[in-house]
């Protein structure tokens, strides 16, 4: 590309028909956290780059390696070892080269989710599953900060998504999670509590899932799911294209299952129907 041949409005011209050129200007002043630059992060990333969105805020200490090529955005064979957050700015900036961009290369804790979220009108939640300890974290100051997150998992061949209402439920109170709860409870909660409906569970091989080794299966299709999902989301949220339906609603789209399932969870993990699952599920891994 020559120098001085990039304009943002040439860029996302292909975007007008379904986004005003009103509203593209909104996106372009518009600022994302998105903490995770793996499986699901990256993607959201690029996908909202595309969308237009003109400022990110991004983090990720982590580097990629050869468990990350099925699925993750950066991940090849010329980026193994490198720094996600990095690659993954590189790739930004080459659809956008005006972006702007502020990159965390440390883990979201106590002490740095309050520069994190400076500035930001919207989180998007791009942990790994099992960061539930940094995940609790960015959903209390999010919503200190009255700032909506959404969160999406690659689950099987499909996606399950919640988005949290700083003036609705909280994380904490939707999963049912106490800092008395040892870690293995608490993520059974939160995967019970993410897929109320469970669609995978007619394809999913259980017994590859690890808690003690923080892994289990996930694929690239189902990455692709949670962006579609997500930035559709964030289009509503940021350009106020309706009602935002905040948790206890949930949702998930199975692609293999052919399913898409939309509902409302009274008291999220309290529901007593949710409580026998998770006595149910927690038989397994607690």
């Amino acid at each position: 590309m020559e120098a001085g041949s990039w304009n943002y409005e040439e860029a996302t011209s292909r975007n007008l028909g379904l986004i005003t050129s009103e509203e593209q200007v909104r996106l372009r002043g518009a600022r994302i956290a998105i903490p995770g630059m793996g499986g699901v992060g990256g993607v959201h990333l690029m996908t909202l780059v595309r969308l237009g969105v003109g400022a990110f805020n991004i983090a990720d200490p982590d580097s990629y390696e050869v468990a990350n090529l099925n699925r993750q955005y950066g991940a090849a064979t010329t980026t193994l070892g490198r720094s996600k957050v990095r690659t993954m700015a590189e790739h930004a900036l080459g659809v956008n080269p005006e972006l702007k961009l502020r990159v965390f290369e440390e883990p979201i804790l106590a002490d740095n989710v309050e520069a994190f979220l400076e500035g930001v009108n919207l989180v998007v939640d791009g942990l790994d599953f099992f960061a539930l300890a940094a995940r609790r974290i960015l959903f209390r100051e999010a919503a200190r900060r009255g700032l909506y997150v959404i969160t999406a998992g690659p689950i099987g061949f499909s996606s399950a998504m919640l988005v949290f209402d700083p003036k609705g439920m909280s994380f904490d109170d939707y999963f049912d999670l106490r800092d008395d709860q040892d870690e293995v409870n608490q993520l059974v909660r939160f995967g019970v509590g993410l897929t109320p409906k469970a669609t995978h569970l007619q394809y999913m091989d259980l017994s590859r899932v690890s808690m003690e080794a923080r892994k289990g299966p996930s694929l690239g299709l189902a990455t692709n799911l949670c962006a579609a999902l997500v930035a559709t989301e964030v289009v509503r949220i940021l350009l106020e294209r309706g009602p935002v339906k905040a948790a206890p609603h949930y949702v998930q789209l199975d692609a293999m299952g052919c399913v898409y399932k939309r509902g409302y969870l009274p008291w999220g993990n309290r529901n007593p129907v949710q409580r026998f699952k998770l006595w149910f599920v927690g038989r397994r891994y607690i």
